[in-house]
């Protein structure tokens, strides 16, 4: 093997080895605010965008966002899909949880979102587990939905 085809260690300064160099960074957070502003639009709380891409290699950002029933829960999930999907033109890639409907997620490859039930989000606590991951500031879209 010649020295051009080495292979490139994992960032040394990422906590958990994830890959430095993402697809579209710019794109995954588009997506995430757009999720996280639709969220708020159909009366999702506590709105939060996390940037994980220095702990993981798999995905860039989760949404999580608290509904108060299923119904608003499936409601959220549903416009979602369809801002990221029609409008955003991304495809979703898995959803799981929305017959259970006390935590539901979205996976778009680079996002992932988390609609919870009051007591489910409490109770798994994704803030606090990944309380070293950046919070994006999404202050700009909430303005817009109050």
């Amino acid at each position: 093997m010649n020295e051009s085809s080495s292979i490139e260690p994992e960032n040394e300064d990422s906590p958990s080895g994830a890959a430095a160099q993402r697809v579209n960074p710019d794109r995954s957070l588009e997506l995430a605010r757009a999720a996280a502003q639709t969220a708020a639009e159909n009366g999702g709380t506590d709105v939060v965008v996390l940037d994980m891409s220095k702990h993981t290699a798999i995905f860039d950002y989760f949404v999580i966002a608290t509904g108060t029933s299923r119904r608003q829960l499936h409601a959220i999930s549903e416009e979602i899909d369809n801002t990221l999907e029609k409008v955003l033109k991304d495809k979703r890639m898995n959803i799981d949880g929305y017959d259970d409907s006390k935590w539901i997620v979205l996976d778009y490859g680079t996002v992932v979102v988390h609609l919870f039930d009051e007591d489910t989000r409490s109770f798994y606590s994704l803030e606090a587990l990944w309380g070293d991951a950046e919070k994006v500031d999404i202050s700009d879209l909430l303005k817009k939905v109050r």
